[in-house]
């Protein structure tokens, strides 16, 4: 029998160092799923976070691929999807979000509105997800909690509904009003921010001697929210037009129990999505599923690899033999996971908003849908506009297999995209990024995953624009250009700059040169 409990499945998405893998900690500790919350670089006795695992994490202290958690909490089943935060990684985060129902946005109080926040709120806007703000580290100096929602109306045009306002300014975090009961949270910090903050509810007249001031000055504000009607509407934040807000410090888990609450109070439930005709598949209809993220290199033990993907409706079960929709072939989904960072666990049956994980499934790659019944094909993610351009090779020839293989493996999970042309060969294929971190990654994982350290050697190009295979031809004597094709098939014209691809566009009107969604901050 399925799991009739209600989901829910958000992203947590931020620019970096705001704190998501913070957040992601203290939400599961909140849930009780873990007892002690964990920071980035596992510093002292306070361990690295379960949702970061890659070495160049750990050393970094920065999330560079997404995890998933699934916990229980009131009676719901929560999908938490972690991000990387980094810019360079923008893609992978698009992908994510193509597998969630809403976004927790993270802002840090002492820095505001950030670039990568304000690229990540346009995503979501682009793709109809709802968002709720969490205002970070107000226990650190920052900027004033008015000047803040000024900032959030003014840069991402979202009305900010504060749920809950913050007793004591920034650095000096006493507590949070809730704004909808009227009472003052007071928080207690506990060793290191490790275990479950205590709170205490009271009613005003309940506030102590020492909080008086700073209650009597988070009222005042509070009231001016309500004279500029900056009160919660559901529908108008269900629409994409408020974003309730909240004040926490993840690091001290002060907070992030009313956040946990807001989310199954507020966030919307999975729901009938379209396919790429049209077609809308109820929760209720026949399984469906859509990989977002295909992921290997877990286990340093041995070769893995693992598709990630969003139940879209019905109830997966495992061993069932379903249809992929890109061959028609059977699939049949005898290893299946659900994942808590790096730990996996067999799954029997997954629901609708569901994030399961399909173990070595060779045939799987990001975009794909597989089905039961009738037939549906979502729509896939589309690929950002590589900025950076480097040619690969294997330092040692010996190593050509593994070499080949890897690179391979890397195109497949999405970590760059691979070019090549018949002029290059496939020898020297030419990788593409939109940030240089990415090619920091392919290093590390081609010496350490599959034993073949590569030689990068960067290219001038800083421009691409789609094209077709008469294009490709037109342009094959332009100076400051060259096309290379993607392994999906799509024609990829390179330029140097700007002014090159739209002088090309001129003298060339008839040919195809279309610009890629931008991946940069």
């Amino acid at each position: 029998m399925s799991d009739k409990r209600p989901r829910r499945t958000f992203a947590v998405i931020s620019h970096p160092d705001a704190g998501k893998s913070t957040l992601t900690e203290a939400l599961a500790l909140h849930a009780r799923v873990i007892t002690e919350a964990g920071a980035v670089h596992g510093k002292g006795d306070r361990r690295a976070t379960v949702s970061d695992w890659m070495a160049m994490e750990k050393a970094r202290g920065i999330s560079i691929t997404s995890a998933a958690l699934q916990f229980v909490y009131r009676d719901h089943v929560v999908n938490l999807v972690d991000t990387p935060g980094h810019s360079d990684f923008s893609e992978d985060t698009y992908r994510v979000l193509s597998a969630v129902d809403s976004a927790v946005m993270l802002v840090d109080a002492g820095k505001g509105l950030e670039p990568q926040t304000l690229k990540l709120f346009r995503v979501c806007a682009l793709r109809g997800i709802p968002v709720i703000t969490v205002i970070n580290k107000w226990d650190r100096p920052g900027l004033s909690p008015l000047g803040l929602m000024d900032e959030i109306e003014q840069q991402i045009k979202l009305r900010p509904t504060p749920l809950t306002w913050p007793v004591g300014e920034a650095g000096d975090f006493r507590g949070v009003l809730d704004r909808r009961t009227g009472e003052f949270v007071k928080y207690t910090r506990t060793a290191g921010g490790a275990t479950r903050a205590p709170e205490r509810r009271m009613s005003a007249s309940e506030v102590d001697e020492a909080d008086v001031d700073s209650w009597a000055t988070a009222r005042d504000e509070h009231e001016l929210l309500t004279l500029d009607d900056a009160d919660h509407d559901q529908q108008r934040f269900l629409a994409g037009e408020t974003t309730p807000v909240m004040f926490a410090s993840a690091l001290q888990n002060f907070g992030v129990a009313q956040l946990l609450d807001l989310l199954l109070d507020l966030a919307p439930a999975p729901s009938a999505t379209a396919g790429v005709d049209g077609t809308l598949r109820q929760v209720e209809d026949d399984f469906s599923a859509f990989v977002f993220k295909v992921q290997s290199g877990m286990n340093s033990s041995h070769r893995d690899r693992m598709a990630y993907a969003r139940v879209v409706s019905g109830t997966f079960e495992r061993g069932m033999v379903v249809t992929h929709a890109s061959t028609g072939r059977p699939f049949a989904t005898k290893y299946a996971q659900s994942m808590f960072g790096r730990e996996t666990n067999v799954v029997e049956q997954a629901s609708p908003g569901d994030i399961i994980g399909f173990v070595n499934a060779q045939a799987l790659r990001v975009g794909d849908t597989v089905y039961e019944g009738d037939r549906i094909d979502y729509p896939p993610v589309p690929s950002f506009a590589p900025e950076h351009f480097v040619t690969a090779s294997a330092r040692d020839i010996g190593r050509y297999k593994q070499f080949r293989r890897g690179i391979e493996q890397l195109d497949q999970e999405g970590v760059v995209q691979v070019l090549r042309s018949d002029l290059r060969g496939d020898q020297s294929p030419v990788l593409a990024a939109v940030g240089p971190l990415q090619f920091e990654v392919v290093e590390e994982r081609m010496t350490n995953e599959f034993t073949s350290p590569i030689r990068l050697t960067r290219l001038d190009y800083q421009v691409a624009r789609r094209t077709d295979a008469d294009g490709a031809q037109q342009l094959s004597g332009f100076r400051g250009a060259e096309v290379l094709q993607r392994t999906d098939g799509t024609y990829l014209a390179l330029f140097v700059d700007k002014w090159r691809a739209n002088n090309a566009a001129r003298e060339m009107p008839d040919v195809l040169l279309e610009e890629l969604p931008a991946g940069g901050s």
